[in-house]
């Protein structure tokens, strides 16, 4: 997932792809603290990818902000 193809998202899909990183974020998280994580990268890839949403989503209130 880039950035550009966060943005070609409506605000709608975005929320709905934070809320389902957040799942996975937790899931991957439980699965740490319970020894069947195999694979640490996704932990950080999760969290990385909520946060490129976060942003993309800041981007677009601040455009429609600015623009009224």
């Amino acid at each position: 997932m880039n950035a550009q193809e966060l943005r070609d998202k409506t605000p709608d899909q975005l929320r709905e792809e934070l809320a389902n990183l957040k799942k996975e974020s937790f899931n991957l998280r439980f699965q740490q603290a319970t020894g069947q994580l195999e694979n640490n990268a996704g932990i950080k890839a999760a969290r990385r990818n909520a946060a490129r949403v976060k942003t993309i989503l800041n981007e677009k209130a601040a455009a429609a902000a600015s623009e009224e």
